[in-house]
């Protein structure tokens, strides 16, 4: 059947997911050319193909959090809803929410043949600076196609909390971030500029907040192109997906973009020395244009999108004090999140 050497994958149990799509007739024979996905998130993502097509298995981590089933049946909710959509995602083919064939909730998608630029670009697109901007505009009009979707015309009405979304983040985030001193060793966080980025968001909350569906973790790592020209073919993991302001994930790809501004630290080092990718203005100014709406309120969207990641990065930094995480991971997600929060200060300031 598969190959003698993927059989015994981490949760996985190929011959139930075999079975799995022969009673829901998706392809027959074996599973072929299976491999483990790395990927940003610590669920497990296992790749195969069957009958000619290629297919993606999700499942939770080994080691279950609280809410890891819940996040997995939230995401194949919204991919479902999203398979009839102009949004350029992986389709929802089966979803088991209750965990009846591996014992945890897992979802089975059509995979996406695209590459992940966030370690390098691919030698097909040359060493054309036009590349690279069209890379960042073909971006943006993806995030516009997501931010155009009625979410409650797709039955997603109740799949988030829109109302006060905005208000409730800083307070969200903060115990968030107090919550870490629960993990033995963690000294505490040691973020220049905590308090004053904290202290200055809810002093400049928009007077217009905007309701639709938001990606919730929109940067590089997280989209894939086309191999021999920049333009995005899919957005994956949507695990911190909800109904909020939308505008959100668009500050959230201006704090991580390389080029004018990126960050010291991070993934937008892969791109340090190379011109042509489009800057934040032409970005945020192509986010208008193709999504209609109002842009105003950007640096907002930008400062919270800093203070946000950057506490969920010192998350692993924290976890590293207590042997939950690798060292040095650890402390380079500490060095980008003060990075982050060097940017909001610039912005605020």
């Amino acid at each position: 059947m598969q190959d003698e050497a993927l059989t015994d994958l981490p949760g996985v149990d190929l011959g139930l997911v075999e079975a799995w799509m022969d009673a829901a007739s998706l392809g027959e024979g074996p599973l072929e050319s299976v491999s483990l996905l790395a990927g940003g998130t610590q669920n497990i993502l296992v790749r195969f193909e069957r009958s000619g097509e290629a297919f993606v298995l999700r499942r939770p981590p080994l080691h279950l959090r609280e809410a890891s089933n819940d996040v997995l049946r939230r995401e194949a909710r919204l991919l479902e809803a999203l398979n009839e959509t102009a949004v350029r995602a992986p389709r929802l083919l089966l979803a088991d929410p209750e965990g009846s064939v591996l014992g945890v909730v897992s979802y089975l998608m059509s995979a996406i043949d695209g590459i992940n630029v966030s370690s390098g670009l691919p030698s097909a697109w040359g060493d054309d600076p036009a590349a690279r901007h069209r890379m960042g505009l073909s971006t943006i009009e993806q995030l516009a196609v997501l931010a155009s979707i009625d979410h409650v015309e797709l039955g997603l009405a109740d799949y988030g909390r829109p109302e006060g979304f905005l208000q409730r983040q800083v307070d969200r985030w903060m115990r968030e971030l107090a919550s870490y001193d629960a993990l033995e060793g963690y000294p505490g966080p040691d973020i220049p500029g905590l308090e004053e980025v904290a202290a200055w968001l809810p002093a400049h909350l928009p007077t217009t907040p905007q309701i639709g569906i938001m990606h919730g973790d929109f940067h590089l790592a997280n989209l894939l192109f086309d191999s021999t020209e920049p333009e995005l073919l899919g957005i994956v993991d949507w695990e911190m997906s909800t109904i909020g302001d939308p505008l959100v994930d668009l500050g959230w790809l201006l704090a991580t973009w390389p080029g004018e501004g990126a960050l010291a630290v991070g993934p937008a080092m892969a791109f340090n020395g190379l011109e042509g990718f489009a800057t934040p203005a032409e970005l945020i100014a192509h986010y208008a244009e193709c999504s209609g709406r109002s842009v105003d309120d950007v640096d907002f969207y930008v400062v919270l999108a800093c203070f946000k990641l950057g506490i969920i990065l010192e998350g692993t930094h924290a976890r590293a004090f207590a042997g939950r995480a690798d060292k040095a991971v650890g402390d380079l997600l500490h060095a980008i999140t003060v990075a982050l929060f060097e940017k909001a200060l610039n912005l605020i300031a």
